[in-house]
C-alpha cells in the first residue's frame, strides 16, 4: 500500500539531497549548506523526519571491502500467487541475509531478488538451501552481474 506524496519544498529537497549523501552533517553545516539559519533547518528537518520522508540514518557499508563481491539477481516463479501465499514468501524472503533486495514484479516471473554473497560456490549454497526452499517458489533463474556501474540509494532527490 502506498502513501500519499509529501509536498517538498526547494529547501526539503536540498536537505534531502545533503543528507543522502552526508546523514552525518552537523545541523550548523546543513542550514549553511542550504541557505537557511539553524533553528528553521531543524524544524524541517524534524518534520521530514516526522512525515516519514527520512525513514533512517545508518552506516553505508562496503560490500567489497567486507568480502561480498558476488552479486546475481534471481528471477523467483512462485506455484501460487494468492494473497497467503505472497505474504509467507514475503515473511521468508525477509529472514534470508544474502537477499539484499526482492522486488514483487509484473512480468512472467513474480519475484526479483539481489543475491550478495562471497563468491559462486556461496551463491549456489544459498540459492540451494534458502532460495529453492523459500515457500511456494517453483522455478528460479539466476543473472550474475559482472560489474555495479551504479549502485548508490536516492542520492539524486529532486
Amino acid at each position: 500500500m502506498q502513501s500519499e506524496k509529501l509536498d517538498l519544498d526547494a529547501f526539503d529537497h536540498k536537505i534531502l539531497r545533503v543528507l543522502a549523501s552526508n546523514g552525518r552533517i552537523s545541523i550548523t553545516d546543513l542550514a549553511r549548506e542550504i541557505g537557511l539559519s539553524k533553528s528553521p533547518t531543524q524544524a524541517r528537518l524534524r518534520r521530514l523526519e516526522s512525515e516519514g520522508a527520512i525513514i533512517g540514518y545508518r552506516a553505508m557499508l562496503d560490500p567489497i571491502k567486507l568480502g561480498l563481491n558476488h552479486v546475481a539477481f534471481v528471477e523467483v516463479k512462485l506455484t501460487d500467487t494468492k494473497e497467503k501465499a505472497l505474504r509467507e514468501f514475503n515473511e521468508a524472503v525477509a529472514t534470508v541475509q544474502e537477499i539484499e533486495q526482492t522486488h514483487m514484479i509484473a512480468s512472467n516471473f513474480d519475484y526479483l531478488l539481489k543475491v550478495r554473497t562471497s563468491d559462486m560456490e556461496a551463491y549456489r549454497q544459498v540459492l540451494g538451501e534458502k532460495i529453492s526452499a523459500l515457500p511456494h517458489v517453483s522455478s528460479t533463474s539466476t543473472f550474475v552481474a559482472m560489474e555495479a556501474v551504479k549502485e548508490i540509494g536516492l542520492g539524486n532527490v529532486t
